[in-house]
This record gives C-alpha cells, structure tokens and sequence, in this order.
C-alpha cells in the first residue's frame, strides 16, 4: 500500500537517509502510540523530557517511571519470557534499556555532585 502525507522540510530531510527504514520507523511509532493511547506517548518521552530541563541534584536522584512506563516495561518482559519478542518488540527493549543507561548515568552525576558539595 502507498499513501502520502504531508510532513513539514526539516522532517524530510532527515528521513531522507532513512527511506529504506520508514516501514520499520513507523511501526515502532504505532507501537509506542498503542502502548499508551491516552497520550499517544511512551512513558520514557516523559524521562527524557525531564532530564532536558537539567533537573536539580536532588530531583534527579528522585526519577521514577511513571506507573504506564512500567506496566509497559513488565509487560515486555512477560511476552519475552511467555512467547518472545517480535523484532519491533525488540527495538522498543533496547530503547527501554538505553534509556536506562541515560537515566543511570544522570544519577550517578547527581550523586556525584550532592557528595561534592558535602
């Protein structure tokens, strides 16, 4: 099937290099949609928009999932231990997980910085 959309310039530039992936980009986009429809956003966009306003020290060490990242988290984990994961399922894992990795790494400057400052 072939449709087209409208998308604004900057956006077509960088899916440019990537127009072999756009079947795969958009299905992991329809993933994420579906995983949380009230917001049409995953959880993690919330992590990554909090640790983008350079949160303090002590707000940092604080992050927590929202409980939707979570349920998405543990219900990933159950498919892959009952039935596995799909490839797309698999690229979601790996974007949980390197968000993580940020999320880790932002609290252990924290920490860093708080012990500092003792």
């Amino acid at each position: 099937m072939q449709i087209t959309v409208d998308i604004p310039d900057d956006m077509a530039r960088q899916l440019e290099s990537l127009k072999d992936e756009l079947p795969q980009i958009l299905a992991l986009g329809l993933l994420q949609v579906k995983a949380n429809p009230s917001t049409g956003f995953s959880g993690l966009a919330e992590v990554l928009e909090f640790l983008a306003t350079l949160p303090s020290p002590q707000e940092t060490l604080a992050l927590r999932l929202s409980d939707t990242a979570q349920a998405q988290i543990e219900a990933l984990l159950e498919k892959n231990r009952v039935d596995g994961l799909t490839a797309l399922e698999q690229r979601l894992w790996q974007q949980y997980e390197f968000v993580e990795h940020l999320v880790r790494m932002a609290k252990a400057q924290a920490l860093l910085k708080l012990q500092e400052v003792a």
